[in-house]
């Protein structure tokens, strides 16, 4: 990746694509420090970090630190992701979405292009007046003279602006700068976390160092956002947790590279006096074909219970048999929980199998293949074909499935073990950083191979 870098520095025209990338990133963390009005601030952010278990603790990590603050870019582009994976599966489901994207050309991807855009607009006014609701509700406004409803009009309009303006940012650095540009905002946001993932483990250590009472917090008049993230982490707790996450990173880079081939030979075909045909080839199935979608979609609806509870002001009981029953129905479903982790888990499954049906028809493939003259070796054309390679795409995905689900639920189990809940969507932002670091890093020396040709004229 440096050296890829390095390489892609010297060349005039990838250097001003490298530069004006790394300029729209600046402008985005910058969006991510201009705090939004009429908010108490540290207020919402000692409730956020408290919220991990719920929706919140998504949201934190895909748009990094600007959600827990209520910065203007708070919303990021987890609203233009959320509307592209409604698109996509709409684009499925209703035929006259199906013509456009398969036959509509450079106009049709135009146009749900500009569809996509609108949803991205309606799905981020939605959740920028949830966002205000949580606000309200906790009574984490600072209107200063201000009234309610005009706060409520600014802080809305200022959160969909802000997510309408990091997704035209992102558009631009797909055209003007090295690669995807909303992977890139993602990978920025997710980054900027690291600066305060490793103030708290420093926290964890002192306060193993120098420990605290409960009758010591609340003689000191400690506020209960306070000693809720109060832990205590030993030295070696921080050993353990850099070792795991370079072991988790070197295990992602792997299976995100990994493949299944399967052969393809093409038959021989005489034209006259020439003779077509008789090469061979592969089809390429990835292992992780889905990426991180499933992670999110199970992260979102296994957090459901807990983020319903949270809009209408419900917090889970500390001990068992205490409380009310939503109180302890959100204990049960705590994001540290078994389980929580137990339907986690069950939901990737799920997720990754529909994901993998979804992007990929063996159906389609074995008659393509038959059209132009190809087949597996080993297999008849057509449905024997299909079935060989659903097989193969059963196996394969059931191995994906079960990567992104020990990704998923090992930052949760270690986090219980270290006492560091801050770790339950660890893997999900390792995922999503290796995946975007990868697939830069193809596309410049994609890139770069493009200008140099020394090796075909010789």
């Amino acid at each position: 990746m440096i050296q890829t870098l390095k390489n892609a520095w010297k060349v005039p025209e990838l250097k001003s694509k490298i530069l004006f990338t790394v300029f729209a990133l600046l402008i985005f963390r910058l969006g991510s420090a201009v705090y939004v009005p009429f908010i108490d601030t540290q207020g919402l952010t000692d409730y956020i970090n408290g919220m991990s278990g719920t929706i919140f603790g998504l949201l934190g990590t895909m748009n990094g630190t600007a959600f827990s603050v209520a910065a203007v870019f708070a919303l990021g582009v987890q609203p233009y992701i959320n509307s592209s994976i409604i698109i996509e599966l709409l684009t499925v489901a209703i035929p006259a979405l199906e013509r456009l994207a398969k036959e509509g050309g450079e106009e049709g991807r135009k146009k749900i292009a500009a569809i996509t855009r609108y949803t991205t607009v309606a799905i981020a006014l939605l959740q920028a007046f949830g966002y205000y609701t949580i606000i309200r509700t906790n009574h984490f406004l600072a209107l200063g003279g201000m009234n309610g409803v005009w706060a409520g009009v600014v802080i809305v309009t200022c959160l969909v602006a802000g997510s309408a303006f990091v997704m035209w940012l992102g558009e631009q650095i797909t055209d003007k700068g090295i690669g995807n540009g909303i992977s890139m905002i993602l990978f920025a946001g997710i980054l900027s976390r690291i600066p305060s993932m490793i103030s708290q483990l420093y926290q964890g250590v002192y306060n193993s160092m120098h420990s605290v009472s409960h009758e010591q917090m609340v003689a000191a008049g400690w506020s209960e956002a306070q000693m809720n993230n109060y832990f205590e982490l030993p030295v070696w707790g921080i050993i353990l947790i850099v070792l795991g996450i370079l072991a988790l990173i070197a295990f992602v880079v792997f299976i995100q590279n990994a493949e299944r081939r399967i052969p393809v030979q093409y038959a021989k075909r005489v034209v006259g006096r020439k003779m077509y045909g008789g090469q061979s080839s592969h089809i390429p199935l990835k292992v992780n074909m889905s990426g991180v979608l499933p992670i999110i979609f199970a992260q979102s609806i296994a957090s459901l219970p807990a983020t319903i509870c949270a809009f209408a002001g419900i917090e889970a009981a500390k001990e068992p048999g205490v409380g009310s029953f939503w109180e302890q129905f959100l204990r049960i479903f705590d994001a540290n929980g078994g389980v929580y982790t137990v339907v986690y888990f069950l939901l990737i499954l799920a997720f990754s199998y529909f994901y993998s049906t979804m992007q990929f028809d063996p159906t389609e493939v074995a008659n393509n293949l038959k059209k132009n003259g190809g087949f597996v070796p080993g297999f008849r054309p057509g449905k024997p074909t299909a079935d060989f390679i659903h097989k193969v795409l059963s196996k394969i995905t059931f191995f994906g499935a079960m990567f992104l689900s020990v990704i998923a639920i090992l930052p949760i189990v270690s986090g219980n073990i270290i006492g560091v809940s801050a770790l339950a969507l660890g893997g999900t932002s390792i995922i999503i950083v290796v995946g975007v670091a990868l697939e830069t890093s193809k596309a410049l020396e994609a890139q770069l191979m493009m200008r140099h040709y020394k090796g075909f004229l010789e």
